[in-house]
């Protein structure tokens, strides 16, 4: 009887031992469910630091879950931490490489960034793999990182004859330093920096840094090399953020991105600021309508005869092709402008447009954009207008792009330096401000890649005033000018009060100047253009209108 008693007893704690185990299986695997949906709702939600934490006390319990570290790589990559990144994603490889398919987007993400362009593209193909052609894949974007890896094999495959290097101390700093614009005579030189300028305060609302502000620059002709860049003088920096977006031709008119949350320009607007005749820059006036709207406008530029502008904007309702397009603009007078038009799909794309810079041309745009063949992340473009069409984007080519984010190209007349922002590494700060030689590139060509006679194009600059005779005042008035042939080459307006004008011209040759103003004498000479052997070609012309 007692051997049954003690039996008995037996299989009842047996069958209690394998329940509470059951249970506490039932129990363990709840309980890591749990923390998973938790680690991931942290992570989608932006508390990168709270997932990884949770994902570590699972990892605790299951060091060889390659899924777990999968996850744990995402967190060190969104929290930018890419050595703890890298390490992760592949040991989970190692471990599973299919456990957590997001592992091989990281791990192809890391490599593309930092040049192992073959690693990256067996990464994206693998991911691709994985996931198939479906909706993840689509979100994942990572058919645009496949064609960004081969087109940077491409270029960097047949580089352009160029030589790059990036501006000195004079110019960067160990802060952000970006969006160079050059005047046309190439001898101003303005871009925004986040170093401490005109507040020392940071945005404590934003990401934490220094406010931007603009710093201005000129060319210094005996050393050869850029002065030490100050505050731009005057009322231009405010206390907030002031971002440069281009400088006019004549250098007397600079283009403005502001974002005042709690004023006026909500949302983003362009505002433009104006240098008087003591050199200092007056207070940042909005665009207004129809420039700006209640969307995101992010900066723009003027054309050189200052009868177009070409901007940025986000706005809806009007043929919009993506987030951020490129809208062009007409003068109608002095202080109104025509409705804006986007600038079609053959160079606005799905992917954000901008970093607009019109060459002294008067029909080379370039821009930044990284929704056509890009090399990794936001290339430098350009496209040329010929009989109002626009040409298909060239991508400017490597070393001028690169992996990295490449953006905000400008150029004076003379086409044979270029400025440009990069975030390549080998920099200075977060971003800098690098310089391009184009002497064996001739970029205002339609096809700069092919071997020209000549550096292409070389632009000269033909300005002066107009002033009536009698008065000694400036007067309004059309200054128009006709090539050899007789064909108008271009015309631009004199301003009322100052009677300044400015216009940019091929150089190589001789033009007909014209201007005639009711109630004066017409003025009709021939103004010869040489092409400077070195720098920018810059003819001055005053004329004297005498009544009849």
């Amino acid at each position: 009887m007692t051997k049954k008693i003690t039996y008995l007893s037996m299989l009842l704690m047996l069958s209690f031992s394998m329940v509470f185990a059951q249970k506490q299986n039932v129990i363990e695997k709840t309980g890591d469910i749990a923390k998973m949906t938790l680690a991931q709702q942290s992570f989608y939600g932006g508390d990168y630091q709270k997932a990884l934490g949770i994902y570590k006390d699972i990892l605790a319990d299951k060091p060889d879950d390659a899924a777990v570290i999968g996850h744990i790589a995402e967190c060190y990559y969104a929290m930018n931490m890419i050595p703890d990144a890298t390490s992760n994603a592949e040991k989970a490889k190692s471990i599973d490489e299919k456990a957590f398919e997001e592992t091989s987007l990281i791990l192809g993400k890391i490599y593309f960034a930092d040049g192992k362009l073959d690693e990256a593209l067996t990464e994206f193909t693998f991911y691709k793999g994985l996931v198939g052609s479906g909706k993840k894949a689509e979100d994942s974007e990572v058919d645009m990182y496949i064609a960004q890896v081969n087109t940077a094999k491409e270029l960097m495959a047949k580089p352009v004859d160029v030589k790059v290097d990036r501006l000195g101390e004079n110019i960067n700093s160990e802060y952000d330093d970006k969006a160079p614009m050059v005047s046309a005579d190439g001898k101003t030189l303005i871009f925004t920096s986040r170093r401490p300028g005109k507040s020392s305060a940071l945005d404590k609302e934003g990401d934490g840094k220094y406010f931007e502000d603009i710093y201005l620059s000129h060319w210094d002709t005996v050393k050869k090399d850029w002065s030490d860049a100050e505050l731009i003088p005057g009322s231009i920096n405010t206390e907030g953020h002031d971002a440069c977006t281009s400088i006019s031709p004549d250098g007397k008119q600079i283009f403005i991105y502001k974002n005042d949350i709690d004023g006026e320009s909500r949302g983003g607007d362009i505002y433009v600021s104006k240098i008087s005749s003591s050199g200092k820059w007056g207070a940042a006036k909005s665009m207004g309508k129809p420039i700006n709207t209640t969307f995101f406008e992010g900066g723009g530029c003027l054309s050189p005869d200052g009868k177009t502008f070409y901007f940025v904007s986000e706005r809806q309702g009007q043929g919009g092709y993506g987030h951020a397009d490129i809208y062009v603009v007409k003068r109608k007078s002095k202080t109104e402008w025509e409705k804006p038009e986007n600038i079609g799909p053959e160079i606005n794309t799905p992917e954000d447009e901008g970093g607009l810079f019109l060459a002294p041309d008067g029909k080379t745009l370039f821009f930044t954009s990284k929704g056509h063949n890009s090399m990794g992340g936001y290339d430098i473009f350009k496209t040329v207008n010929e009989n109002g069409k626009w040409s298909t984007p060239v991508n400017l080519g490597y070393p001028i792009n690169t992996i990295s984010n490449d953006l905000c190209f400008s150029l004076a007349v003379d086409a044979r330096t270029g400025y440009f922002t990069s975030d390549r590494k080998g920099g200075l700060g977060e971003r800098d401000v690098y310089k391009v030689d184009l002497t064996n590139y001739p970029v205002l060509d339609k096809d700069p890649r092919a071997k020209a006679v000549s550096n292409g194009p070389v632009m000269a600059i033909l300005k002066g005033d107009v002033f009536d005779a009698t008065a000694g005042a400036g007067i309004e008035a059309e200054v128009v000018i006709y090539d050899e042939t007789g064909a108008k080459a271009g015309s631009t307006t004199a301003s009322e009060g100052s009677g300044e004008y400015f216009i940019t011209l091929l150089a190589g040759k001789t033009y007909t100047v014209k201007i005639d103003v009711k109630g004066y004498k017409p003025i009709e000479e021939k103004v010869e253009i040489k092409a400077a052997k070195e720098g920018a070609t810059s003819v001055v012309k005053h004329y004297l209108l005498y009544k009849k």
